[in-house]
């Protein structure tokens, strides 16, 4: 065994939450006689110690991402890292959402702004959406994020500050959000576990629970399913671990967010979630162990 631990939960070195959620999956691996620690991606470990190297809660990652995505180059020169790491790097720019539109995803209609571009309201007449939303286009958890009118010169200059520092995104504001929130599919080694419904709090649009989101349990419809299987099977290599976010617009569910870094997957929503992806692990470390 060469005293190998079986497997890291990666997270950063300074939380501006605590991962809570991992806890639960710790817990779920030792209770199937597996080692498991967390440990900051930006630390001094030795990965090739571990067996499989899970990204979990690396929630700095966006503020650093040259550094970030060479640290999983270098992770998955050693051990196996999952997501792999050319997944990671596909899915850390949200320009992979016009990817997955030309594959024929139906996703929420999105604007690529370039960095550098000169003139913030010119790229926001020429998308012709009157009420938008702007972010960057490397972020996490809504960060950056701005709902406004289009014309209105605090939307301009929000943009052109984004784009002083790199790409943005600029989409059409959803006003299903308000009332139905997002729907989050979760899948491990592309099997569906569970699902939940986050919902904004009022006069707010983002859902996650640091903007004052809440969670509840989630029912799929069937179009919901076919959309998250049919955004899945369209990425560049299988996913061991995903979420995928929509919300439902006039013609049916539209893609979001496709997660593969480093998604909350709400194992406190699912038991049996929690032990699915356990089990995955367990098998993928003993098969690693074995071989």
């Amino acid at each position: 065994m060469h005293g190998y631990d079986e497997i890291a939960l990666v997270t950063a070195r300074d939380m501006p939450t605590p991962d809570d959620e991992s806890q639960h999956l710790i817990s779920a691996l030792n209770a199937r006689g597996l080692r498991a620690a967390m440990l900051p991606w930006d630390g001094d470990a030795d990965w090739s110690r571990f067996r499989l190297v899970v990204v979990r809660s690396p929630w700095d990652y966006h503020l650093r991402l040259p550094e970030f995505l060479a640290w999983t180059r270098h992770v998955a020169g050693r051990t196996r890292l999952l997501n792999p790491a050319g997944l990671i790097e596909w899915n850390s720019h949200k320009r992979y959402l016009g990817e997955l539109a030309r594959a024929g995803i139906a996703v929420v209609p999105t604007w690529l702004a370039v960095a550098g571009s000169a003139d913030a309201q010119a790229q926001l007449a020429a998308c012709g959406w009157a009420d938008v939303v702007v972010k960057p286009a490397v972020s996490i958890g809504a960060w950056g994020a701005l709902h406004a009118r289009a014309d209105d010169a605090a939307c301009s200059a929000h943009l052109a500050a984004l784009l002083r520092d790199g790409d943005a995104l600029i989409q059409p504001f959803m006003p299903a959000i308000e009332r139905d929130g997002e729907m989050s599919l979760v899948f491990f080694g592309g099997r569906y576990s569970h699902a939940v419904r986050k919902l904004p709090r009022q006069g707010d649009f983002r859902c996650q629970d640091h903007h004052g989101g809440t969670v509840a349990p989630h029912a799929p419809e069937q179009d919901e399913f076919d959309l998250a299987r049919a955004a899945l099977a369209a990425t560049p290599e299988p996913a061991v671990f995903a979420r995928v976010d929509m919300i439902r617009g006039d013609d049916g569910p539209r893609l979001i967010e496709l997660e593969v870094i480093e998604p909350a997957l709400f194992f406190a929503q699912s038991a049996p979630g929690t032990r699915m992806f356990a089990e995955l692990l367990a098998r993928l470390a003993r098969a690693g162990r074995d071989g």
